[in-house]
Parts: structure tokens; sequence; C-alpha cells
């Protein structure tokens, strides 16, 4: 299993792979989880000069945790920016939110009745992949039951990886 100081490497070493987009977008998100230790992790794609997006990719560590994933487009700046401030800090371009725990998180940070009822976690991070002013995508790996602390190596760590998997959003999205 890598460490978080290697995260980056790691994800490096699949990009070099030659993957198609979708497999690589796939493994990254399995190595983030299992990487982080997390219940789960997923990866929201946008095609920016459509303003839409979906969750393409979601790894759980068992079928317990719930899968996420949504397979069509769904336009993305109608009432989900008002619904969901975590979303919309990412539409805004502002910088990765780190949550330790949803339960005490405050209503400038999250809306914690979507949270609940929308996604379940305890703790998260909404890592926004951003580029050339435009959100791309939002890798989320969470933590189910209890609040997790995301330390600073592994807030840094995961900052590494976002601009990495950004031209394989762009492929997959056909951009």
């Amino acid at each position: 299993m890598q460490t978080i100081s290697t995260l980056p490497a790691a994800i490096d070493a699949l990009l070099s792979k030659g993957h198609s987009p979708e497999e690589t977008l796939n493994r990254v998100v399995e190595t983030v989880g299992l990487t982080l230790g997390a219940d789960r992790c997923f990866l929201y794609v946008r095609q920016p000069d459509q303003q839409r997006g979906r969750i393409a990719f979601c790894w759980r560590k068992d079928a317990r945790i719930p899968d996420v994933i949504q397979p069509d487009w769904q336009p993305d700046t109608t009432d989900l920016p008002d619904e969901d401030p975590l979303f919309r800090a990412a539409l805004s371009l502002q910088p990765s939110v780190y949550v330790d725990d949803v339960e005490t998180a405050g209503p400038e940070v999250l809306n914690r009745s979507f949270e609940h009822e929308t996604f379940g976690h305890r703790a998260l991070v909404h890592a926004h992949v951003q580029q050339d002013g435009a959100l791309w995508g939002i890798l989320q790996p969470c933590q189910f039951g209890q609040p997790r602390h995301w330390t600073e190596t592994e807030k840094t760590e995961i900052e590494a990886v976002l601009p990495r998997i950004y031209p394989v959003i762009r492929a997959f999205v056909g951009l």
C-alpha cells in the first residue's frame, strides 16, 4: 500500500502507463482512497464549457458504502450552487475544503442536511481540480461514521495530485 508521502509519485506512475482516461481515473480514485484509508473516494468530472458534470468514478472500501456514480451529465450551475456551499466554493475557484466533521462544520462551509441526504459521510475532502480559470473536477475522499482530522501532510499530497489529473479529466470529458 502507498503511504501519503508517495501518493503523487504513485499517481505519476499510473499516468505513465498509458491507460485510457477512464481506466486511469478509476485507478487514481482507488489509489487515493486506499492511500488515505478512506471509506469512499469519488471524482466529479466537469465540462466547464457546457456547465455540466457528473460523478463518473467511485471507489468504495466495501459494498455497504453507498455508490454515488451518476451515469448522465447534469447541469451544475442551476440550483446546486445555492444548495451546496462546497460546490459553490469549487465553482468560484476557491481553494479545496477539508472537513474534519460534517456535524460541527459551519453553514458557511457546508449544508449539513444536503450532505446527510446526498452523501452520508462524516468527514470529507472537497479537492478542486482547477485550470485555466475553470473547475474541471472535484476529488472527494471521505469517511463515514466518525470525524477524521486531515493532516497537513495529507492536504499537501492531495493538492499535489490535482494538477496531475487535470489533463486526464480534460481528455475524459472530450476537450
